[in-house]
């Protein structure tokens, strides 16, 4: 770049020579391909997986969540029940002295399984819910990194025309000092440059805000540089299937189906919890023998086993309790439906976006053609004192312009695409 620009400033001295071929390379260079995978990316998304607190935080929901079967599968704890008499209780066979009951009570059949399964489903809930923010912060990851680029890259186009207007300074100020044109050129190419500079400066200070938020979303410190691929690429390989089924597999609607399906199985929970509990144990008594008599089996200790049953019969709060999974099963079964519609909306107004970016990628680079090709014709007549100033320095901000509205594009599509990403996203087991 800055020995062209070197060239650049040898043919002002010859005015007549080759100004327009110089001018179209100056503004041509830097405007690299979109078609460049960013390869460090990757790196920051591993990153971000493995460090993001709100990540590491819907993880470990999940995680505490799949403790919950184990707990609710498990049998109640055995009821041990001991009595000792102050005055001894007489029997034939002696004197009772102590009493000691174990009960263990049993759910009706089914209850603990379905109990479990309601759990586990939950808990699956969980980890599609941990999948689905996964995604999201992948997608922000991006796009955060996509300005980022955007910025870079205007700040660089900017600095290089920065330097193309030094230029048109020292051609102007020559031809004003041979007489050839009115001090009034030096003038507006100031104004130019006083702008130019000044965008350059809003430009580095919004960068570093961007920077310290893309380091937080990983997790890692805000003053670590970010590095920037000079080029991003998107593919738009035409990333679509039937848009009937095309969310049916994404882990936001995945986990709503879990949710649904626990609450269904919650109401056979309810059910079988109107049914009685089973209870087996057994009672034993510990008797001292007799000194006034000698009966059979005097003072031998009692057992006596023992069968126990609940009569659930109060059924109010059972009838509740199915009622309310019924109800929670068909709030999950609206909320899936709201989310697909939602989903659906997003992805035609991304592929939309996509599709814009893709066009107007094609479009600026044509332009940027013509534009260089008008730029040497404009050049060219303002060394034979035939163009005005004034159309070769609004040529120069027009082709300024196209290259940031492209580098804009290209960013857009980036980050449609990265959208397109998430919104696809499949579940995972």
């Amino acid at each position: 770049m800055f020995n062209n620009i070197k060239l650049f400033k040898s043919q002002l001295k010859s005015p007549h020579r080759g100004l327009g071929d110089v001018f179209f390379v100056l503004f041509c260079f830097g405007i690299s391909s979109y078609q460049v995978s960013a390869q460090n990316l990757d790196a920051y998304l591993q990153t971000a997986a493995e460090n993001n607190p709100k990540l590491k935080s819907s993880y470990a929901q999940f995680e505490a969540a799949m403790q919950q079967a184990p707990q609710v599968s498990g049998l109640p704890d055995p009821t041990l029940t001991m009595s000792a008499f102050g005055q001894m209780v007489e029997t034939r066979l002696g004197g009772q002295e102590a009493s000691f009951s174990l009960t263990q009570m049993f759910p009706w059949f089914g209850t603990l399984k379905a109990k479990e399964d309601a759990s586990v489903l939950m808990a699956k809930a969980k980890f599609q819910n941990y999948l689905d923010l996964r995604n999201q912060l992948f997608f922000e990851i991006k796009s955060v990194y996509a300005e980022l680029y955007a910025i870079e890259e205007t700040i660089q186009l900017k600095k290089e025309n920065l330097t193309i207007l030094d230029s048109y300074r020292e051609l102007s100020l020559s031809r004003f000092k041979s007489g050839n044109a009115p001090m009034v050129n030096v003038i507006k190419v100031d104004i130019k440059r006083e702008a130019a500079i000044t965008e350059i400066e809003l430009l580095e200070k919004i960068r570093k805000p961007l920077e310290i938020r893309f380091n937080l979303l990983l997790n890692r410190g805000s003053e670590i540089a970010v590095q920037i691929q000079d080029t991003l690429i998107f593919k738009n390989d035409e990333i679509l299937v039937d848009p009937k089924d095309l969310f049916e597999n994404h882990p936001s609607i995945t986990s709503l189906e879990k949710q649904k399906e626990s609450y269904l199985m919650q109401q056979i929970v309810a059910q079988k919890e109107g049914l009685p509990m089973l209870g087996l144990g057994i009672d034993y008594s510990i008797i001292s023998k007799r000194t006034d008599a000698n009966p059979e089996m005097n003072g031998q200790d009692a057992f006596m086993p023992m069968f126990t049953v609940t009569l659930p019969i109060f059924r109010k709060k059972y009838r509740a309790a199915k009622k309310e999974a019924e109800f929670m099963a068909s709030s999950m079964e609206h909320q899936q439906e709201a989310q697909k519609n939602e989903l659906q909306s997003t992805y035609e107004m991304t592929l939309y976006d996509l599709k814009k970016a893709e066009q107007l990628i094609a479009l600026y680079q044509k332009q940027l053609v013509s534009s260089g090709q008008a730029s040497k014709l404009l050049i060219s007549g303002f060394s034979n004192s035939i163009i005005d100033f004034e159309e070769v320095l609004q040529m120069n901000q027009d082709i300024l312009m196209l290259q940031t509205q492209k580098v804009e594009a290209i960013k857009n599509g980036f980050t449609a695409e990265a959208k397109l990403e998430y919104l696809i996203s499949k579940t995972e087991e």
